[in-house]
């Protein structure tokens, strides 16, 4: 990822524009996912290096996200964060679009890249109509990596190479 563009007191602001949509409208919806709860999925055919979506949402410190952490306290694990490289945190929860839906998987369709205080996917090969989106979470937790903290964050995608775990590898 790119590191993120300083700002002056970006403490909470929103991120903003959409993307256009392709010539042939919406490429995406939310419906079940095969992998976890809800997941997002290609309605049109994407190409390979297509932006497909932007992971939007209230841009907020780490402190913050901290403190009103968890969003669900019967899912302690399970946000809308998506961490910005200069420490500020998209929060999906508040102002979030289907993107907030994207699953992990160990073999990804989707790469996220950011530009700033925007996060963008894009997509790492041709996806089928059908075909759910997902890209690898790579969480980073400050914690020594034990069998019960990759079992609190097991991967549940099913990839022959899948790791077990959404945590990041180093």
């Amino acid at each position: 990822m790119m590191e993120a563009k300083k700002k002056s007191n970006p403490a909470v602001r929103n991120t903003h524009s959409s993307l256009g949509s392709s010539a042939g409208g919406r490429r995406t919806q939310v419906s079940e996912s095969g992998i976890h709860g809800k997941g997002v999925y290609a309605i049109r055919p994407i190409k390979e290096g297509d932006t497909v979506l932007e992971y939007k949402g209230e841009i907020i410190t780490w402190k913050k996200a901290q403190r009103i952490h968890p969003h669900d306290p019967s899912q302690p694990n399970h946000t809308f964060y998506f961490h910005l490289d200069d420490g500020h945190v998209i929060d999906a929860k508040n102002g979030g679009n289907s993107a907030r839906w994207i699953n992990h998987s160990c073999k990804p369709n989707l790469e996220a890249n950011q530009d700033g205080y925007r996060v963008f996917f894009t997509a790492l090969r041709n996806i089928k109509v059908g075909e759910e989106l997902s890209y690898d979470y790579g969480l980073i937790i400050d914690a020594r990596k034990t069998k019960k903290l990759k079992k609190e964050y097991a991967c549940l995608c099913s990839a022959t190479n899948c790791r077990g775990t959404m945590l990041a590898c180093k």
